[in-house]
């Protein structure tokens, strides 16, 4: 997680009852299942030369628990992937149940907003660098429940507040962009990154070709998640090869 490693490729894997899946723009009732075995898909990252992996548990994020914890120990267990796991983590014992599956780093998203001393409690009693700050957005306002619930949290704001608090990595996804493959949300992205110079920013949603990556690389993010791009052979595993 250092700037020694680099611009980070980041494959994604977004999961509900066990499968391998992506949603389009945060709707559960827009689901493609693209396989049935996530470690399957998660050797394949690992065979070409991957070394992170952004793993969703959606089943999590929906009822505000983690659910697919067996998905994250069979992964974390079976490849040498850093994994960072998100979707439900809402307690204690959540951080506890994810660390001890095999998660390199615990991805928070609602409870940064919705229980904020607890979260800052967990930075302190697991340290900052635990954890994967992810602020989901729709119009520069934060989003959150798996995308459910809209708030008035202004996302410079947001990170602006976690970076005091020693958080250094953060990702970011524009709801309106993601799974549609549209394009990334560029814009936001610049826009973040001069306004907060020493923000380590990670860009998610919406990345549909190559370029897409290179650009996102060339105006300063620290990496890319991507999901849905790797899944309908719009970015070959070849051209990540390249990058990582």
């Amino acid at each position: 997680m250092e700037k020694e490693l680099g611009f980070l490729v980041i494959p994604a894997i977004d999961v509900i009852d066990g499968k391998c899946v992506r949603l389009s723009q945060g709707d559960y009732a827009q689901t493609k299942i693209y396989n049935e075995h996530p470690l399957e898909v998660a050797k394949m990252f690992e065979d070409a030369g991957l070394q992170r992996l952004h793993l969703v548990d959606l089943d999590g994020a929906k009822a505000g628990a983690v659910k697919n914890w067996k998905v994250l120990e069979q992964i974390a267990g079976q490849t040498k992937l850093s994994v960072d796991f998100g979707g439900g983590i809402k307690s204690v014992g959540d951080v506890e149940i994810v660390f001890n599956s095999g998660a390199v780093l615990a991805t928070i998203g609602s409870m940064a907003i919705k229980e904020a001393a607890l979260f800052k409690m967990l930075l302190s009693t697991y340290g900052a660098n635990k954890f994967f700050l992810g602020a989901d957005v729709k119009d520069e306002k934060i989003a959150v429940s798996g995308w459910l619930e809209q708030t008035d949290v202004d996302i410079t704001d947001f990170i602006k507040n976690y970076q005091a608090e020693g958080v250094r990595e953060f990702f970011c996804t524009d709801i309106s962009k993601d799974g549609m493959m549209l394009g990334p949300a560029t814009e936001l992205y610049q826009k973040l990154l001069e306004t907060l110079p020493a923000l380590r920013l990670t860009a998610s949603g919406g990345v549909s070709n190559i370029e897409d990556v290179y650009r996102l690389k060339e105006i300063g993010c620290a990496g890319v998640i991507i999901g849905k791009a790797i899944y309908e052979n719009k970015i070959t595993l070849e051209q990540l090869m390249d990058l990582s």
